[in-house]
């Protein structure tokens, strides 16, 4: 199903449960309720979340279809005051299809268990080891049980939630790009964040062997890209391997690799949010310019070169293939210096020059303005000098090479 169809499938689903959602949740309340509710908790530590059921690599059949890493706990910005009829729909798009399911839940960011008493995927109920509702603990995730579900490619998927007892903090991933919704006894709300929900995986019904993992800043994020046109340049990398492999976005708007600040640093997130996705063979990095640029910066160029060959490292004890990106230019930007110039040329001629990554994807070069390579060019801009349009996503997207990618052309050249 495509995108345009995908989004038809999202106001089908909102208008046909919408008026349900009061009858489910008092039915919910009577059917969910009582020790039941704890039955399938996990727990993790806070900053790198563990689950039992969460390496799903080892039976060769998951692959994540979506993913989203949680940023930040916020307080609940819609308190209603029945806190039983609130329910969550994360709306999300699929990059591969299947006709099992399954999803990631996560409260990383809670501070006590969070209760969640009714989740479907596409309407289909969802379990946690049979049971209908689960406790999620503080700082932990769970993974549901699978269940029968077409999954379109290319689709919108509505993942609903019900948290009856839940007051914050939320976790979230903001600026998602995407259109969801929050309902309760007062209507429906739309929002931008992603709350709970951190992956989806399918299996079954799919050419796709392995999963990609993009793992960036805003410039994966697609901040500048159009909310929801799908047009971050994961998704429009997704369009061009047409199944043939899984991609799922792991970027996070203003991520640092040395800093925390929005979101956890890349250095800490890297074991939660791509070493453990469902069925990842390959990463693309693409981390650095808010070290650069965003205050404090960072002024040694070795540091950041140093953490991305961490990373990569760490990627290759998994046996995963690491792609990396240049930083691209950001002059006209508010926060653009000199000074911050040269670190990112310096840490773009280390990168060049190999021995950072197995491969290296020259973005910077791809879309920086010829007369002016300082800057980005015009035509890729979306108009803060720092992040693209729908058009620079899709020339990033483009750098890829996916039939070396998904192993159509035995040989690999250099990006």
């Amino acid at each position: 199903m495509p995108r345009r169809q995908g989004y038809a499938l999202l106001i089908a689903l909102v208008a046909g449960t919408a008026a349900l959602a009061a009858a489910v949740a008092f039915a919910g309340s009577l059917l969910f309720g009582g020790d039941r509710a704890t039955a399938a908790a996990t727990t993790a530590p806070q900053g790198v979340a563990h689950s039992p059921a969460a390496p799903a690599r080892s039976s060769g059949h998951w692959l994540a279809t979506w993913a989203a890493s949680p940023v930040a706990g916020v307080a609940d910005p819609a308190q209603a005051e029945d806190q039983s009829r609130r329910v969550i729909r994360n709306v999300v798009h699929t990059s591969i299809g299947g006709t099992e399911a399954r999803v990631t839940l996560s409260n990383l960011f809670g501070t006590q268990p969070l209760l969640i008493d009714h989740v479907t995927v596409n309407t289909r109920p969802v379990t946690f080891r049979g049971a209908a509702s689960v406790t999620v603990a503080a700082g932990g995730q769970t993974v549901s049980d699978a269940v029968a579900v077409p999954v379109d490619a290319d689709a919108d998927l509505v993942v609903t939630l019900r948290t009856p007892t839940a007051d914050g903090p939320v976790t979230t991933h903001p600026n998602s790009h995407q259109t969801s919704y929050t309902e309760d006894d007062r209507g429906t709300w739309a929002t931008t964040q992603w709350r709970y929900l951190t992956a989806v995986d399918v299996r079954g019904g799919t050419r796709a062997s392995a999963t990609l993992v993009a793992f960036g800043d805003s410039l994966t994020a697609g901040t500048g890209s159009t909310t929801d046109a799908n047009t971050r340049w994961p998704d429009l990398l997704a369009d061009r391997l047409d199944g043939r492999y899984a991609v799922v976005n792991a970027g996070i708007g203003g991520n640092r690799l040395l800093l925390d600040g929005i979101g956890p640093r890349a250095l800490d997130r890297f074991e939660r949010d791509v070493l453990g996705v469902s069925g990842v063979k390959t990463v693309v990095i693409a981390l650095g310019i808010n070290d650069v640029q965003a205050f404090p910066n960072e002024t040694d160029p070795e540091r950041i070169t140093g953490a991305l060959r961490t990373l990569t490292q760490r990627a290759h004890a998994r046996g995963l293939r690491v792609i990396g990106a240049t930083l691209m230019p950001h002059r006209g930007y508010a926060r653009w210096t000199a000074a911050g110039e040269q670190v990112r040329r310096s840490v773009n001629a280390e990168i060049r020059a190999g021995g950072v990554f197995d491969e290296v994807i020259d973005s910077d070069l791809a879309l920086r303005d010829p007369a002016h390579p300082q800057r980005l060019r015009p035509a890729y801009d979306s108009g803060d000098h720092l992040h693209l349009n729908d058009a620079g996503y899709a020339r990033l997207a483009a750098l890829l090479d996916v039939d070396a990618l998904t192993g159509d052309r035995p040989k690999v050249d250099a990006l």
